[in-house]
């Protein structure tokens, strides 16, 4: 009997695939033109992502991450400052605090979106902490009104790292801006993804966005002299080459967030009654955007294998929380216990199939076989 193909976490090839022509003739279009740095491209995509976004500000930048360093730095972030950060997440978010001579504080995240919790904020807050970095963890809002509202009455900056939240909402209200300040990540497998590394910050702060245009740009001013260099910069400009194949991708994004919710509601359907605990899928106004699909598994690491056999692709986001790893583990205490429900989630988060190709039937087969490890376990 022929195997059936096996089912991928992620294809990049089929997304491709379908945009090839598009994507082959911006690519050209960039090569043609002899610009490849701050020109034409790049400003209309940051103008096209902030209104898909629905931001007024949009300022590309190099990465995800860099646009994290920079949106700290723009809000005043430095040496000898505390950032609350949650400990589970990708470790970028802790080290762009560290990048800045900052120290990140950890904090629990919320039991059922894995987002910052903000009563662990709360506890981790000190005379030091300058701002909060939440992060909407797997395309899920963030808490943002108990994280607006601690900020307001501490006095804190609040930065959104949304690289896994394109197009997600909070009560009617787009992630990016919430805070003062929204990193976004185009890595290749984000739900926006370039064909490299590229990042953007978005805010409704003009003069945030005016210093983060000057931050991105070795610290040049809008106007003036090429070579005045009124503040210490970056060198973390969006190519223009990056910018052009976001064009061509941002016009897929709606359509495919749109197909990501009906495909986590189509596994939230099937997968219902099992001893799994799954995400939630919003209301209210809040519509998450399932970058990735992560359910709470009993026995995890022997369901990924059980899966694996059966040709089809999981994965572990994330195995070790922050204050956990080896490069934070010493100074922020790495023992058991500290914070039960990000180490609760290293242990059991597995990460389904989900990319907006990704078919029904698919999913039905993954659901099967999620079934069927539980019937014999």
């Amino acid at each position: 009997m022929k195997q059936p193909a096996p089912i991928p976490l992620l294809s990049l090839k089929q997304q491709y695939k379908s945009l090839r022509p598009a994507m082959h003739a911006a690519a050209k279009r960039v090569l043609d033109s002899g610009v490849f740095i701050l020109g034409p491209e790049g400003r209309a995509f940051e103008a096209e992502f902030a209104k898909t976004q629905g931001v007024p500000h949009a300022v590309g930048m190099a990465s995800g991450t860099d646009a994290l360093v920079l949106s700290l730095k723009a809000v005043g972030v430095g040496p000898g400052d505390e950032v609350i950060v949650p400990t589970f997440t990708f470790i970028a978010t802790a080290t762009a605090v560290s990048t800045l001579g900052a120290t990140p504080v950890f904090a629990d995240v919320d039991a059922e979106t894995l987002t910052l919790s903000a009563e662990s904020a709360r506890r981790a807050l000190s005379p030091k902490t300058k701002a909060v970095l939440p992060v909407h963890l797997f395309g899920q809002p963030a808490d943002m009104d108990a994280l607006l509202a601690l900020s307001r009455e501490r006095g804190l900056k609040v930065v959104e790292d949304c690289a896994q939240a394109h197009m997600a909402r909070y009560k009617g209200r787009p992630a990016g801006a919430l805070g003062h300040v929204g990193a976004f990540s185009f890595y290749p497998s984000k739900n926006l993804g370039a064909a490299g590394d590229a990042g953007l910050a978005s805010t409704t702060d003009a003069a945030l966005a005016e210093t983060c245009l000057e931050l991105r740009n070795c610290g040049r001013p809008l106007k003036g002299a090429a070579y005045h260099h009124p503040r210490i910069g970056y060198n973390s400009r969006l190519d223009e080459l990056q910018a052009a194949l976001l064009r061509v991708k941002l016009k897929k994004l709606s359509f495919w967030t749109k197909r990501r919710q009906e495909l986590a509601a189509l596994y939230a359907k099937k997968l219902a009654g099992l001893p799994l605990r799954l995400p939630p899928l919003g209301g209210g106004g809040t519509a998450p955007v399932f970058h990735l699909f992560v359910v709470r598994a009993p026995r995890r690491d022997e369901l990924a294998a059980f899966l694996k056999e059966r040709g089809i692709g999981t994965g572990v986001y994330y195995p070790i929380p922050v204050h956990k790893q080896p490069a934070y583990a010493a100074p922020s205490g790495g023992e058991d216990g500290r914070f039960p429900v990000a180490e609760e989630a290293s242990r059991t988060a597995l990460a389904l199939p989900m990319f907006p190709e990704l078919t029904a039937k698919e999913v039905e087969r993954v659901c099967r076989a999620i079934r069927e490890f539980f019937a014999k376990n």
